[in-house]
């Protein structure tokens, strides 16, 4: 059934139960946070994003074994005595503070039962463990103080509801790199559909040895600052942050126009080459915000800086947009946040258009010259017309595929 069901929902919003596309219902964004290596505030992300010289991932992470990587940290320390048993959870934190007057403003309107949160995120607590499970396999016993919940993937999202004192719906999304978008696309389905008025969501990861060690293991990553579609590109930089949204039917300063989700059924870690799975969720967002290729005034790619990420989306972009549209990856400052990279970059995108700006693209310069030409943004360029639209994609191991379209409330 496509959405031929319908009903009437709280203060009376017509709504489809049956996967309908969900037109009737305009999704806004009332207000975001973000952090990364680009800053730890809105404001510090806008400076570096206008900067003459942006932020790159410089911080050297020990891997086992006494050889270091590059990693994207965060530029500041969190506030003292911060909530947050978990760095990303503080990260979380860290950000729901940002979003307190927006929040009490929506508690002003609706139930805390009506207000959903959904959170994307890879690494959990997973560096929090590493000590006592050291200190298990010495002692044969748990420190007093460690929690096995702090490591569960839902704890995020449980935190978070808890933190902001909400009731409604709540749920973490793992899907890798598209975890972060795919807790947007989550959010805005949920209101779509009546289960909640209004959704807190985005995706947040903290820096991890067993994942950069693990990605190490896979020869993915670079022993130098990344570099999206360059001829020397070596792979990635793992970064952290993230960002965090308030999705409502409330009207707002930017408005979630359109979303897309496809599978490749491919390669566990591989993209399908020609980017046609890629290219359905792409379309997807486009028939869902009644918009085409055209009317996208700025391509926030996934820009992993690998071989094969690369090569996919030259060729998808060149495909769907031409050689023209500008386009980006930001993962040469922020490096790669893994379940929060879509969330950081739908943030990116919504600064940038209130800026008048380009994301810059950050590399070597060096374009490799196999790959279908795009038009890469450069550092302090100005928006040559006012950008009514934006697209944000992320790919993700196991072929997941996600694209989100924003625009101006």
């Amino acid at each position: 059934m496509r959405g031929d069901v319908q009903t009437i929902g709280p203060i009376g919003l017509t709504y489809s139960l049956f996967g309908g596309d969900g037109r009737s219902v305009n999704i806004f964004i009332n207000d975001f946070a973000a952090i990364s290596r680009l800053g730890m505030s809105r404001r510090e992300t806008e400076e570096s994003l206008t900067s003459s010289e942006p932020p790159r991932p410089d911080t050297r992470s020990l891997l086992n074994g006494g050889q270091y990587t590059i990693t994207a940290a965060l530029p500041g320390p969190f506030p003292v005595g911060l909530n947050g048993r978990t760095r990303t959870n503080q990260i979380i934190a860290a950000m729901a503070d940002r979003l307190q007057e927006c929040c009490e403003d929506l508690l002003s309107h609706y139930p805390a039962k009506r207000i959903g949160v959904v959170l994307g995120t890879s690494t959990t607590g997973i560096e929090e463990a590493i000590a006592p499970l050291q200190s298990r396999l010495e002692t044969g016993e748990w420190k007093n103080d460690f929690r096995f919940s702090d490591q569960e993937l839902g704890d995020p999202a449980n935190f978070l509801k808890e933190y902001l004192k909400l009731e409604g719906t709540s749920y973490t999304v793992s899907t890798a790199c598209t975890s972060g978008m795919k807790s947007i696309i989550s959010g805005a389905r949920m209101i779509q559909t009546g289960i909640a008025d209004a959704v807190i969501c985005g995706g947040a990861d903290s820096l991890s040895r067993l994942t950069t060690n693990g990605f190490s293991s896979l020869d993915s990553v670079s022993p130098e600052p990344c570099l999206p579609f360059s001829a020397n590109r070596r792979g990635i930089n793992i970064g952290e942050g993230g960002a965090l949204f308030v999705l409502s039917r409330d009207p707002g300063p930017w408005r979630l126009a359109g979303w897309g989700e496809s599978s490749d059924a491919h390669h566990i870690s591989s993209p399908e080459p020609s980017g046609i799975a890629a290219e359905k969720a792409v379309r997807q967002a486009f028939e869902k915000a009644r918009l085409d290729a055209g009317d996208i005034g700025f391509v926030h790619m996934h820009g992993t800086a690998t071989k094969l990420n690369d090569m996919m989306e030259a060729t998808l972009v060149n495909r769907v947009f031409g050689a023209d549209v500008p386009a980006a990856s930001t993962k040469g400052m922020t490096g790669h946040t893994l379940g929060a990279a879509g969330a950081v970059q739908l943030a990116i995108n919504l600064i940038a258009m209130d800026c008048g700006i380009y994301p810059p693209h950050i590399y070597d310069d060096d374009w490799d010259s196999s790959l279908q030409p795009i038009r890469l943004t450069r550092k302090q360029e100005v928006a040559e017309r006012s950008v009514e639209h934006t697209l944000a994609c992320c790919y993700a191991f196991g072929g997941s595929n996600a694209v989100v379209v924003a625009g101006r409330g």
